[in-house]
């Protein structure tokens, strides 16, 4: 019999995002020795490649904001508020939602400071291209990076890519999309500097300016509110949510004509501004993506999928490892979000079995790839759960006697 290969890391991430950090922080904590892959050059997810630059779900929807989310997020928010980010709740006046607004080139550092302080061993430019396992464990991946191929065997494996890639190169059945196999649209938010900040931003002008504009307009936006906006923390920049597009399937040629579409509408936009809405007359685009806002690509199958009752009831369970709080955001219709408010107390329980792999013992979901249903996905694929499941993932991971164990364990460690 060959003798099982000695581990070159007890953890390994894909996934450099929020759910990712979570799962190494979370990790490394428990005494793991942990490696964290990611594709881009710096980490952050959506915050620093889409121009998200907002935590949401680290607070419940309500008069006066309630957080749910702390463990190793507060490893992160500490940092930022070392690199000048104020990382207060601030109330949305378009969803009144409670978000943390953030400025990206903060993001990247502090991700780089808080992962190194804890041990993470971190390669970016980096991804799965492949993955040996046997039929319930995974034994090791092949990263793809810039000196070429190599073979990591660890203990325990945590998808957090967001788009379910380490998942699909295991072998994991995965849904796309809905039930139906519909996607949410895509976000394409971009800032803007060189606007009058002695004047305020004028709604009713821009949502006249793109009634106008809506008539032969090549990027008419589905938004008839004037978008989400707000300003950028120690910039003065404008951050704008404008443009949403719909995305028929996950080819690279859909997503190709997302990102050509989100360019052109944004300079279409910002010329609109300058043209039409007062103080925005030296407006100009400071930035895009790098990439467009992906809201949902594919589900990987888990051992328990949270449900839309799940969150709409509040529901609390004994064998909860991290809390929704964000309201059932729902974005098949490009434009028009439709938001659920989640019931009970105000946050609903997930369960660690949400983010166990459905027949493979040690592979782990965090963030976006958790096991979850169309309407409870539409609550917990902020960013600011993505820290928790991704804790959760972590610590799990890294738990001894992992399999039927890993549950009991997560416990003790929690």
């Amino acid at each position: 019999m060959m003798a099982k290969p000695e581990s070159d890391y007890d953890v390994v991430i894909a996934g450099g995002g929020a759910g990712g950090v979570g799962a190494a922080l979370g990790a490394a904590q428990s005494g793991a020795r942990v490696l964290l892959v990611e594709k881009y050059g710096f980490l952050g997810g959506a915050a620093t490649n889409a121009q998200v630059l907002a935590y949401c779900g680290f607070y419940q929807q309500g008069p006066e904001p309630i957080k749910v989310v702390g463990g190793v997020a507060d490893l992160v928010l500490d940092e930022l508020r070392n690199l000048g980010l104020d990382c207060a709740p601030f109330q949305s006046p378009t969803t009144l939602n409670w978000i943390i607004l953030l400025e990206p080139e903060a993001v990247k550092l502090a991700l780089d400071r808080v992962l190194a302080a804890q041990g993470v061993d971190v390669l970016l430019h980096t991804r799965v291209a492949a993955v040996t396992r046997t039929s319930d464990r995974i034994e090791a991946v092949t990263l793809a990076g810039m000196d070429g191929r190599t073979r990591v065997v660890a203990e325990a494996f945590v998808d957090a890519t967001g788009d379910a890639n380490l998942s699909l190169v295991a072998g994991i059945p995965c849904r796309t999309g809905d039930t139906n196999g519909n996607l949410q649209a895509i976000s394409a938010p971009i800032r803007i500097a060189g606007r009058d900040r002695s004047q305020p931003i004028d709604r009713e002008a821009i949502k006249a300016a793109f009634a106008r504009y809506r008539r032969n307009g090549r990027w008419p936006s589905a938004r008839d509110d004037g978008g989400i906006y707000t300003e950028v923390p120690n910039t003065g920049e404008m951050w704008w949510m404008m443009f949403d597009h719909p995305m028929p399937d996950l080819s690279s040629a859909s997503f190709s004509t997302a990102e050509r579409a989100a360019r052109e509408a944004a300079h279409d936009y910002v010329a609109l501004l300058r043209s039409d809405v007062p103080g925005f007359e030296n407006a100009y685009l400071v930035q895009t993506g790098p990439q467009i806002g992906i809201r949902e690509s594919r589900h990987p199958a888990a051992r328990y999928e949270l449900t839309g009752e799940d969150i709409a009831t509040g529901r609390q369970r004994d064998d909860e490892v991290a809390k929704a709080a964000w309201p059932m955001e729902d974005h098949t219709v490009p434009g028009q979000p439709i938001y659920t408010p989640v019931g009970g107390t105000g946050c609903a329980s997930i369960p660690l079995d949400a983010l166990r792999a459905k027949g493979v013992d040690n592979l782990y979901f965090a963030g976006r790839t958790i096991g979850a249903d169309p309407m409870a996905y539409a609550s917990i694929r902020v960013m600011g759960t993505a820290f928790a499941t991704g804790e959760a993932a972590g610590r799990a991971a890294a738990a001894p006697g992992q399999g039927m164990g890993a549950q009991q364990e997560w416990r003790k460690l929690g």
